[in-house]
């Protein structure tokens, strides 16, 4: 049996390998997949790859190629979520602040440096016109760190994704001014290099499986209920959520890296840029 660590975060994009852990589906290729939630985000991920804590992530795109291009010794072998990552942005509910122009020059609270709330605060910065220096951010960690910073004022703002923080705003912490989609694929698979040289035939297999749960995960029966109940969402919220995400079972093309690489030095997010190396073939 070949143990293998994966990194995610604790939403519902990543249901799909609960499931097939739960299955067996792993097991019966001699894989013993031991999946770690990582409720920190992008950010950490990065670092346990580096580290070797993981030997793959799920991932947000935009984190994981500005680590890359970083020094980041991991490849990226798949899209897994294509669809954009719709980030809500959040006030605290009593907060004078009415509209995105309200929030400039505002302390955003994100996760971590890295982050995918940093990146997409710049990103949106950048769509506003305000200039990326002038952004100031707050550590939070967590979804519950964000709260207690708003909440207590030492941040204005905090962005992630809008349907996770809709119970937030749906009980009256947060309220949600606006939205800031990503202009490229949420979620992808990233895997270590020193791993993916030893075992590619492994990470071929683990795509193998996740992509024939992935591509009919809509279909199954009451999927939307059982969504609702583990992340306690609104029926109607996890309906349009599923409507809105699209799951992919395909390599990221050296088209598709290179266009992400440009907007994200365009932005300012990162000061070089990678050379793709093409990896794993999509199954």
């Amino acid at each position: 049996m070949k143990t293998v660590k994966i990194a995610g975060v604790p939403e519902h994009f990543n249901l799909p390998w609960h499931l097939c852990i739960e299955n067996g589906e792993f097991e019966e290729e001699n894989i013993d997949l031991q999946w770690r939630n990582v409720p920190e985000g992008t950010g950490k991920m990065c670092q346990m790859l580096r580290d070797g804590e993981t030997d793959l992530a799920v991932i947000l795109t935009e984190g994981i190629l500005k680590d890359i291009a970083a020094g980041n010794p991991s490849k990226i072998v798949q899209i897994y979520v294509q669809s954009p990552l719709i980030w809500g942005i959040h006030v605290a509910a009593k907060s004078d602040f009415q509209t995105l122009k309200d929030l400039k020059n505002k302390k955003a609270a994100i996760s971590r440096v890295g982050s995918g709330s940093q990146l997409m605060a710049y990103v949106n910065a950048s769509e506003q016109g305000w200039q990326p220096d002038d952004l100031e951010f707050e550590i939070v960690n967590t979804i519950d760190g964000a709260v207690d910073a708003l909440m207590n004022q030492k941040a204005d703002y905090f962005m992630w994704e809008r349907f996770m923080t809709k119970p937030l705003v749906d009980q009256g912490i947060f309220r949600r001014i606006d939205d800031c989609p990503t202009p490229w694929p949420s979620f992808i698979i990233a895997v270590r290099d020193e791993f993916l040289k030893k075992n590619p035939k492994v990470v071929e297999k683990i795509l193998d499986i996740i992509n024939k749960t992935t591509v009919d995960f809509k279909e199954i029966p009451e999927i939307d209920k059982k969504l609702s109940k583990l992340f306690n969402q609104k029926a109607s919220d996890i309906k349009e959520w599923l409507k809105l995400t699209q799951w992919s079972q395909k390599n990221l093309t050296e088209k598709s890296f290179n266009k992400i690489q440009n907007q994200l030095f365009d932005l300012g997010i990162i000061d070089k840029k990678s050379i793709f190396v093409e990896t794993v073939k999509a199954l």
